[in-house]
């Protein structure tokens, strides 16, 4: 059996964590993960572990010319867009140059470059999106993973990119947050939380989106796929879901406008995304919120035991 070897980056992110545990036992995958620090999976075994920085050109063209992945799933990058917002250069330097970087690489030995982008590239005036309609960026992070996006397609001749919409899961040792754990963790404290009630998304599982990247390594499938839970919901009804799966009191959860936060970067409203492009193409059959929180849930109790 010939071995596709799969280098996935940014390993010790949520998405990257289950892509790697997806792939690891697979006969007909020779597995690579890398992150810049040490290996945070508890699972060590069916896979090889480098630690590299991808915003050092030299490193990245050196390790990946000498490894020769089939295809590179790149999952790093500065998510947190406010951080962006203050710090543009480090955002710039990780999700544009980085992927540059890596992009060159690619191509130089002809590897298949997936690469994960966001809703956020898109105003938030007319979704839910699909693949077809026209970005536009309304704050310095979206504005970086649009460049990135567009440093992809002009590098790279056998190149992927999925969009996704807020991720969620159990990373492991419940290294990482996100809206359910952090709904969860808040309310259970007693503390009132501010949940915004004009922003609308299409929360998705981090398993699913897994099974979505790999779908695309599998199939070899070229170009733009949206890859997002199936449904739209508001930012405060997924909130109010996670009150109602674990019987929290929802007094606590105080509906505010976008507007009154005055964040430093400006949310598009409302994105949510048309995912029958990755259906049709890919298979691909992602949970509802409803039914994410039963499987996180599931994932949760074994740390709490």
């Amino acid at each position: 059996m010939i071995k596709k070897k799969i280098l996935v980056t940014g390993a010790n992110g949520l998405l990257g964590q289950k892509i790697v545990y997806e792939l690891k036992n697979r006969e007909d995958v020779s597995l690579i993960a890398c992150s810049r620090g040490p290996n945070r999976l508890i699972e060590t075994n069916g896979y090889k572990y480098v630690e590299l920085d991808i915003t050092n050109r030299n490193e990245v063209q050196k390790f990946i010319s000498s490894e020769k992945p089939n295809a590179v799933i790149n999952c790093a990058a500065m998510t947190n867009v406010d951080a962006c917002e203050k710090n543009q250069k480090d955002c710039w330097e990780i999700n544009v140059d980085a992927v540059e970087n890596i992009a060159i690489s690619c191509e130089s030995i002809k590897a298949h470059l997936l690469h994960l982008s966001t809703d956020f590239v898109f105003d938030g005036t007319a979704g839910p999106y699909n693949e077809n309609d026209l970005p536009n960026p309304l704050h310095f992070y979206a504005e970086s993973k649009l460049k990135s996006e567009e440093i992809v397609q002009k590098n790279l001749t056998n190149w992927s990119i999925a969009r996704t919409i807020i991720i969620y899961g159990i990373t492991d040792n419940m290294s990482r947050s996100n809206i359910v754990l952090w709904a969860k963790n808040e309310i259970e404290k007693g503390n009132t939380i501010n949940v915004v009630n004009d922003q609308y998304r299409s929360p998705t599982l981090a398993e699913d989106l897994a099974q979505g990247c790999i779908s695309i390594v599998d199939k070899s499938a070229y170009g733009l796929y949206h890859l997002s839970g199936p449904k739209t919901y508001s930012i405060l009804d997924l909130v109010y879901q996670v009150a109602d799966f674990y019987n929290l009191d929802k007094s606590l959860i105080n509906p505010v406008s976008s507007e009154s936060l005055k964040q430093p970067a400006k949310r598009p409203l409302i994105t949510g995304f048309d995912i029958g492009k990755a259906k049709r193409d890919l298979e691909y059959n992602p949970v509802d919120f409803t039914e994410g929180i039963k499987i996180m849930h599931q994932q949760i109790k074994k740390y709490e035991a």
